[in-house]
């Protein structure tokens, strides 16, 4: 038995996707959109089912068939949502699912009330996504500013506290002065006088 036929797992696929990351994003999300409002609809026939067999009291379940799916969006609402889905990144495209996600599960939205939720997640990732850039930016601009070194400072402002050109009486007292005796923790600072 050869076993080049179990190896072939490591290969490439042969065909490669010709589409565009943001018709990959679009669709991901509108599949998403898609089966969130099939499965909405979905919880919300079996909420009727379970308050019709509680008011009647018998359950006709099994004899009824799966009825097809009765809202879907409209044609305009659905070009809107797929203009604001072409502009989420690929990387924010899991992100928005999960917090779509999120949201379902804490809402129990209706079926009319899915698009208008994840609508508001597709705004929210946006924003997000312009925070993120603008912060980018604005490091950006800080790691290219130029900056001035320690010792551009040091040539550009001379600080000298004690350099006057106003002689003072105490200056000449403490000229003529001997200098106090230290203390042992402190150093020298006087110059030697030259004469």
């Amino acid at each position: 038995m050869s076993l080049i036929s179990w190896l072939r797992w490591n290969e490439a696929p042969s065909r490669l996707s010709s589409r565009s990351p943001a018709e990959m994003v679009l669709e991901t999300l509108m599949m998403e959109l898609t089966g969130q409002m099939r499965e909405a609809e979905r919880q919300q026939r079996e909420r009727s089912n379970v308050v019709r067999k509680v008011c009647t009291g018998v359950d006709y379940s099994w004899l009824a068939s799966t009825p097809r799916p009765t809202y879907d969006l409209s044609p305009s609402e659905r070009l809107q949502l797929e203009d604001v889905c072409v502009k989420i990144h690929p990387s924010y495209c899991g992100p928005a699912i999960l917090r779509f996600r999120q949201l379902l599960e804490e809402q129990e939205p209706e079926v009319q009330e899915v698009s208008r939720l994840f609508r508001s997640v597709l705004q929210e990732v946006l924003e997000r996504m312009k925070q993120e850039e603008e912060a980018h930016k604005l490091t950006r601009q800080w790691s290219l500013r130029p900056r001035g070194s320690l010792a551009t400072f040091k040539t550009r402002a001379r600080i000298s506290p004690f350099a006057s050109d106003i002689r003072t009486i105490s200056e000449d007292v403490e000229r003529d002065t001997p200098p106090p005796l230290r203390s042992w923790s402190m150093p020298e600072f006087r110059a030697p006088k030259a004469d």
